[in-house]
Order: C-alpha cells, then structure tokens, then sequence
C-alpha cells in the first residue's frame, strides 16, 4: 500500500513538473514608439491639451490582445498582453504623443495652466482588425474642442475627423503589434497636425 501511495506520489510530481516545463511564459507588449528626434513644431500660443478616456468597442476593452482570423472568428490571447488594459494604453500613447508633437502638456498629467486655452480631444476606435499574415484594419474619429478661460468659458467644437488606415503584417504577434503601433502614430500624427493649424489661426483640414 504504501508502495503504491508514493508511485502516484511519484506520478502526480512528474505531472506538474512537466507542466511547469510546457507552460508559456506571458508576453507584455505597449503601443508606443520610440520618441523621434525631431522638434515639435512652433506654437503662435502657449496651450494645454486634455485627452479624454478612448471610446472602444467592448470586446477591446481587455488587456489581452484580440487578433481576427480570415474569417469572422475572434480570438483573445492570454499570453500575448498589452502593459495596461487596451484602451487605457491608447488614452496614455495619444495623450504622450500629442503632448509631444504638439510641445505642450496634458492636463490630466501636468495640471491646468491658468489663461491658458485647452484643446480638448475626444476618440473613439471604431474598428479594429488584427489578422496575423494579412494586415491590420482601423477607424479611428475623433473630435477637438477649444476651451478659452477667462470670465466665461466657451466651448466650441473646431474640427471632427476619422481616419481609416491599413498596415500590411507578417504572420507574428510582433508584426500585428508593429502594425498597430504604426496605425497609432498616423492617429496620434494627424490630431497634431489638427491642433497646430487650429491654435495658429488657420483652418484645420482633415487628412487621410
């Protein structure tokens, strides 16, 4: 009996040791860049910008990286992660990245600077398709509004956009990550484009 008892002993550690060994360890991955050299382009007034929390569709909301298949099955996989959950990885890219283009600060990082207008930016993801092997799909709308201090705050919305953009990727996780990273900074790009024409008085257009 006590043979037997430290047999399956003996078995039931063999077991978890060979799990342990197969086990796979978990991948973090972010949606920043590195930062490029370049100087951010000249303001005519000192501004702040305010990026709210990114709308995005439910199934994204999740740190786990979501891919499509050729087809319309999703697939949400536990080993591939983003730092933080996804859309509160696009809300802290778009906020850094626009702060840096742009040369000013977020408000919700560097605090309000009194007589200062806000320019406040509004996205929402409206679709996103990662296929491994074929491409990377996505809609991104957002909208930037001027808030002016002083006695009485006006709100006026100055521009509405979207963008649908397509990255070609390899058949790897890194690739659709590289894709999406690339399809942000287009974003990220094209919004700071918007608030430089708008805060040097000229009439912001949409691009893409």
């Amino acid at each position: 009996m006590k043979f037997v008892k430290l047999m399956l002993t003996s078995v039931a550690a063999i077991v978890l040791l060979a799990s342990c060994a197969t086990s796979v360890a978990t991948r973090f991955y972010t949606l920043s860049t590195p930062a490029k050299s370049t100087q951010p382009a000249a303001k005519t007034t000192a501004i702040s910008i305010e990026v709210l929390p990114v709308s995005v569709p439910e199934r994204l909301k999740r740190p786990q990286l979501v891919i499509s298949t050729q087809g319309t099955q999703l697939k949400i996989l536990e080993q591939d992660r983003w730092s933080s959950s996804f859309n509160d990885e696009l809300r802290d890219v778009f906020a850094s990245g626009i702060a840096a283009q742009v040369g000013t600060v977020d408000v919700a990082r560097g605090g309000r600077i009194a007589n200062q207008p806000i320019y406040r930016i509004a996205i929402t993801l409206r679709q996103l398709d990662a296929v491994p092997g074929d491409k990377i799909q996505a809609n991104f709308g957002w909208t930037i509004t001027r808030l002016d201090t002083g006695s009485v705050v006006s709100k006026d919305v100055v521009i509405s956009c979207q963008l649908t953009l397509t990255k070609p990727v390899s058949n790897s996780i890194d690739a659709v990550v590289q894709g999406m990273q690339a399809a942000v900074a287009d974003v990220v790009t094209a919004i700071s484009a918007n608030i430089i024409s708008l805060n040097g008085s000229n009439a912001a257009e949409c691009g893409g």
